[in-house]
């Protein structure tokens, strides 16, 4: 009897000492995480892109496995390589925030071909069936906040600018038609120009540098992103102009700091570093329990920034 306890005594030692229990809480059963998670994301340079990037490691470090996180710079050729790579490396999951909807597909089928599932943040693709996820902001719902934000402040009236992002992402298209479904009731708001910026702050400096040597009888701005609606608010400096409202989307620092000098008037704020752990969390779900328990297209709500909640949101995400 005493060789029977003793020996189950060092069978329980032996189990925990290899893992078996989790101090996260994860069951024994459910022990098969650890091994690659490859982040690719547009270039960090953006502080979104990189709060998705820093967001996302951070989650699958926490979780025990090994990150590696890496820039396509919107290049499809450079992401096809990023992909090959974290196949070659027998990655179990990437969390992607892609190069293009349609541009996308055929690296997002080839690591779904694999065997690795492929969790895409930010941006859509124009496929269903081969990414695991895509998890996005409810980009229209958000456009649809800023623009109705922009109508209140603009009183319902006035000339305006729109910049525009990359035409190949689905997220320009579906912002600036959140935007029109909104500014389109008020006749007296008169679009003076409509712009792409690429989702770039010189660009968008550019752009509406150009526009006010034809047209200084602007009233209102409106971006696609809150890097563009920063270049709009340098230009509008350098023009002289203090008075003009400019509505941004993301809910950048930048923007936030913007919005409490009174230099921008409101930016629709998406939860990118919530997204970008909800797809960790999901990968790992999957990883561990062999089970996707959400569909694929889920959409995220984004929130209002103005100056009266600014002081509620930290690296977008709500404090």
């Amino acid at each position: 009897m005493v060789r029977s306890f003793l020996a189950l005594i060092a069978c329980a030692a032996l189990l925990t000492a290899c893992g078996g229990g989790d101090p996260g809480g994860r069951p024994a059963t459910q022990q098969q995480g650890g091994g690659l998670i490859a982040i690719i994301t547009p270039s960090h340079d953006n502080p979104f892109f990189k709060a998705e990037a820093d967001s996302a490691q951070a989650r699958a470090q926490a979780l025990g496995y090994e990150t590696s996180v890496a820039s396509h710079d919107d290049d499809p050729n450079l992401q096809n390589q990023l992909v090959d790579s974290a196949i070659s490396r027998g990655a179990k999951a990437i969390v992607l925030d892609n190069a293009g909807a349609d541009a996308s597909i055929g690296a997002v089928r080839k690591a779904h071909d694999a065997g690795i599932p492929v969790f895409l943040i930010d941006r859509e693709i124009n496929a269903t069936g081969v990414a695991t996820a895509q998890i996005v902001s409810n980009n229209a719902q958000g456009a649809q906040l800023a623009a109705q934000s922009f109508v209140e402040a603009m009183g319902g009236k006035g000339n305006y600018i729109e910049l525009t992002g990359k035409e190949t992402d689905t997220n320009a298209g579906v912002r600036s038609k959140g935007f029109g479904d909104v500014l389109s009731q008020y006749p007296d708001l008169v679009p003076a120009a409509k712009e792409s910026a690429n989702w770039d702050q010189q660009e968008a400096f550019t752009k509406v540098e150009t526009i006010l040597q034809r047209n200084r009888d602007i009233q209102g701005i409106i971006a696609g992103n809150d890097t563009m609606a920063l270049g709009a608010v340098a230009a509008l400096k350098a023009a002289g102009l203090t008075d003009v409202v400019v509505v941004g989307f993301d809910g950048s620092p930048d923007a936030i700091a913007a919005i409490k000098a009174g230099e921008m008037h409101a930016t629709a704020l998406q939860p990118a570093a919530m997204i970008a752990e909800m797809a960790v969390d999901q990968a790992d779900k999957l990883i561990t329990t062999g089970g996707a328990a959400m569909p694929e297209k889920q959409a995220i709500d984004c929130e209002l920034v103005t100056a009266q909640n600014a002081g509620d949101f930290g690296v977008f995400r709500k404090l």
